[in-house]
């Protein structure tokens, strides 16, 4: 089986491949002070609560946006599964040409996600992934990983608000029945959740200008259905992206 894990600021996700089919998935908070035995313990007993012997993992793909724990990560797999993982990186192959002027600048994410949607729905596409930071990646119709936008994500966003607001209650994220609030929660669930939604509808209509085609618009990352449910722009959201590339990235390379 494959185990293929996303290493991200907000998130540590990973789940287990039989072929080309998603056997089970988990996501867990990153912590960045996390050591190697925390790493792999709780992963080898969340595998191992689905009836799955850990010693079934004959291969580990990883894919890490949070340099400073992939130390730790390497050394928990490589304890508790004996492997070696294939980390993505220059140098790796993803099946796309990459039009950054400088490759080894996009992250691993953002390109793991790209290849993974250009295999599923074909091009052009925009992908939308709302993590710690909301990305805009551009996929041609040829398969061409054209750039993007980086906008800082909801959950830091939000955070920042209530930082430096200190009235301000933490609220609900949800979308309130109106654009005007009438209490300062629907006022700020407003603010919030239309404020990105308009977002990501003004992004997508300058990209589709600027591209000069009507492309696909993919959404993933946590907060994704919350801001599909709002606008017509997103046509559909696939939580299971960045594990499906990491798939089709081992299966390239190895």
């Amino acid at each position: 089986m494959l185990l293929a894990i996303d290493l991200g600021n907000t998130n540590l996700a990973f789940g287990l491949f039989e072929g080309d089919q998603l056997r089970h998935d988990w996501r867990l908070a990153t912590r960045r002070d996390s050591m190697p035995d925390e790493l792999g313990l709780l992963m080898v007993q969340l595998i191992r609560q689905e009836g799955i012997d850990p010693k079934s993992v004959d291969a580990v793909v990883v894919a890490s946006v949070v340099p400073p724990l992939n130390s730790s990560l390497v050394e928990a797999i490589e304890r508790y599964f004996g492997k070696e993982p294939m980390m993505v990186g220059p140098g790796i192959k993803t099946g796309l040409r990459i039009h950054y002027r400088d490759p080894k600048e996009v992250g691993a994410d953002r390109i793991v996600a790209a290849m993974a949607a250009f295999k599923k729905y074909g091009g052009p596409l925009i992908i939308i992934d709302f993590g710690t930071a909301t990305t805009y990646d551009v996929v041609s119709k040829e398969g061409d990983y054209l750039g993007g936008a980086i906008a800082p994500g909801m959950g830091i966003s939000v955070e920042a608000l209530y930082e430096r607001a200190a009235r301000l209650q933490r609220v609900e994220l949800k979308a309130p029945a109106n654009v005007i609030g009438r209490t300062t929660a629907e006022s700020m669930q407003a603010g919030i959740i239309f404020g990105f939604t308009a977002q990501v509808e003004g992004m997508v209509a300058r990209i589709k200008k600027e591209l000069g085609e009507s492309p696909r618009v993919i959404a993933t990352g946590g907060l994704a259905g919350l801001i599909a449910a709002e606008t017509s722009v997103i046509e559909l959201v696939d939580q299971r992206l960045m594990l499906e590339g990491l798939r089709l990235i081992y299966d390239l390379n190895a």
